[in-house]
């Protein structure tokens, strides 16, 4: 089979002739820059630089050399602009904290403060605060909370994000439209085409990385406190943010028509390590009605499988997901409370295409032994890929720091399963 024709079977529950393999397809499926080129020397391959194709976690553009060593299936249509609204164009070379040399977007500015932090602007702006930080020897930056204190009694939704979510220009379209034929025709990978407009609530988008001036409800803990203090400006945003994202799914849908196989449209983390960061009631409040509009249109209009990312104990909203029309589940967090492989795979195998979850990338792959990490791919091959539903990749990105002998094992396996 193609590396196409194999995803497409197993996301239709089909059988197919060997595991699907992604590796940085997605936002939450990708590999730390600075771990790519070591892998990269790994595996023989040519060393040169590592384009950096999100600047905000600093992943990595996994080449055709590494898909073909690997036997990598998939490849992501990536939008034009990143994460900090810059065109990933006119590469030039940059150093990361650890040394690695790698290629970052000609508009990126960035400066190291006094401490030893990095930052870096929006839309390469220096006339503007930073909105991204990276602290000392670290791997990736977090975002910066730059909102002036919100008023309560002016409490405006569509005015606070009508820049942040917004429908797409002919420009981006046309973009789309030859983006996805090109990778349709050289390559045989299933496209994975990312529109995360549907990220309702999403902490990484809250701080709005991209803008350069960002306004009303945005850090995390006064978004959390919203749904209970201001259920109006939640809902608000939610309805105008459905609008668009619908809009602009139509327009994604006449650009790359059946080109793709598989659409990722959620990022936002319901979970945290020991449980939900909502209730079941709370979600289907305000979050069940959003996510079934959209899974409905895509059902309706394409061939499309929907996958949504949700990181943490999510094991309480499983069947919400179910019910509001997820087909994949990422990253499949075995390690949260309750997320036990055995019994997602037992009362949710047949509900669910789980993509990821293959190895643990908070303990086992970054601190684990060879031995424990062939021993962990092993068991979630079996359990997770018991009959299929299963395509292999880590429980979330690949971080910076994770030792490459263990990058070499856990692939190893995988081409032996």
């Amino acid at each position: 089979m193609t590396s196409r024709e194999r995803v497409r079977r197993v996301v239709n529950r089909q059988t197919a002739d060997r595991l699907p393999l992604d590796l940085g397809a997605t936002p939450v499926t990708g590999i730390s820059a600075s771990v790519l080129y070591g892998l990269r020397r790994a595996l023989g391959l040519k060393e040169k630089p590592v384009r950096v194709i999100e600047p905000g976690q600093m992943l990595g553009f996994v080449d055709e050399d590494v898909r073909t060593a690997l036997g990598v299936d998939t490849i992501g249509l990536w939008r034009k602009k990143n994460n900090m609204g810059l065109p990933n164009a006119d590469w030039k070379p940059w150093t990361m904290m650890d040394g690695t040399p790698v290629e970052m977007c000609g508009g990126f500015a960035f400066d190291y403060l006094g401490d030893g932090k990095l930052v870096a602007y929006p839309q390469g702006d220096k006339s503007v605060p930073p909105s991204l930080m990276m602290p000392k020897g670290g791997y990736f930056f977090d975002g910066i909370q730059r909102a002036a204190p919100f008023d309560e009694d002016d409490l405006d939704a569509v005015r606070d994000y009508k820049e942040q979510f917004s429908v797409f220009s002919d420009e981006d379209a046309r973009w789309i439209e030859n983006e996805a034929r090109r990778l349709y025709e050289e390559t045989d990978c299933a496209i994975v085409g990312l529109i995360a407009n549907g990220s309702f609530g999403d902490a990484g988008a809250l701080p709005g990385a991209f803008l350069k001036k960002v306004q009303g409800i945005r850090a995390l803990d006064d978004w959390l406190a919203a749904h209970i203090l201001f259920p109006d400006y939640v809902r608000e945003l939610f309805e105008y943010q459905t609008e668009v994202f619908i809009k602009n799914l139509e327009i994604y849908r006449q650009a790359v028509g059946e080109r793709i196989d598989v659409i990722y449209t959620q990022g936002t983390d319901f979970g945290m390590q020991t449980g939900e960061l909502i209730s079941p009631e709370h979600y289907r409040v305000f979050y069940k009605g959003p996510i079934k509009a959209y899974t409905g249109w895509i059902h309706k209009n394409t061939k499309w499988k929907v996958m949504l990312h949700s990181c943490g104990s999510v094991v309480n909203l499983l069947d919400e997901f179910s019910e509001s029309g997820i087909d994949i589940l990422n990253p499949v967090q075995c390690s949260a409370r309750g997320m036990d492989p055995h019994m997602l795979k037992e009362k949710y195998g047949d509900k669910f295409i789980f993509w990821g979850g293959g190895v643990d990338t908070q303990k086992t792959l970054p601190f684990g032994t060879e031995e424990q990490v062939r021993q962990e791919v092993t068991e979630r091959i079996n359990t997770l890929g018991k009959n299929g539903g299963f395509v292999f990749n880590t429980t979330h990105n690949i971080v910076g720091g994770t030792p490459i002998a263990n990058l070499v094992a856990m692939y190893d396996t995988v081409a032996k399963s």
